[in-house]
């Protein structure tokens, strides 16, 4: 199992929905306290994907903080990222561990019971649980679960939880109140913040 800290989790938004640009915004928010990123993108190619993260790669790598790729498990390989972040139908678990090898970080995200007395710990890493309030950045995500809800679901959870979904300054003070989570991520209330490094500060 990879040691990672999971505190402040930022997910990267759209380049257009950045007040600063990706490069600039993360490296606010870095300032700020974030302690791991996700670069996430819905809408670029890989070729644009591959474009647009390296020069985030090379900053993150040069302040110590790990870099995710969501879904792409290529272009991990491909750009010797720290790790991927998967959905339930975007690869099996035991293909993206396979292609991604032992030493790097594997995330899966579960919304349910079920996803979750299923989950594989010797494979996985740590586990992105929401959404737990309403979203805007992901077009496809289930109904919120609630802070209640999200609790019961971290509560049977044999890895580090992140919660996710709809955050704020207050909703992530009740998600750090149950004691439950590795970690809180965020996208557009740091993305789209006027201050991302004020926004990550917020969220401690």
């Amino acid at each position: 199992m990879n040691t990672v800290n999971y505190h402040l989790y930022l997910v990267t938004d759209e380049i257009e929905r950045c007040r600063y640009g990706l490069l600039e915004t993360v490296r606010r928010a870095v300032e700020g306290g974030v302690t791991i990123v996700q670069y996430r993108s819905e809408k670029l190619s890989h070729d644009e994907q591959r474009r647009e993260v390296l020069p985030l790669q090379a900053y993150l790598r040069g302040v110590n903080i790990p870099l995710i790729i969501n879904d792409n498990v290529q272009l991990a390989v491909e750009i010797d990222a720290d790790g991927i972040h998967i959905g339930q139908n975007d690869m099996p678990v035991p293909e993206a561990r396979a292609l991604i090898g032992p030493g790097k970080i594997l995330g899966l995200t579960v919304t349910t019971k079920e996803e979750m007395a299923a989950v594989n710990t010797e494979l996985v890493d740590y586990l992105g649980c929401g959404p737990v309030f309403p979203t805007i950045t992901k077009d496809d995500a289930p109904p919120p679960m609630g802070v209640d809800g999200w609790a019961e679901l971290a509560r049977m959870s044999p890895l580090p939880v992140v919660a996710i979904g709809g955050l704020n300054k207050e909703r992530t003070a009740a998600i750090r109140a149950t004691g439950l989570a590795a970690g809180v991520a965020v996208v557009s209330y740091i993305c789209a913040a006027e201050n991302p490094t004020l926004a990550a500060q917020e969220l401690i």
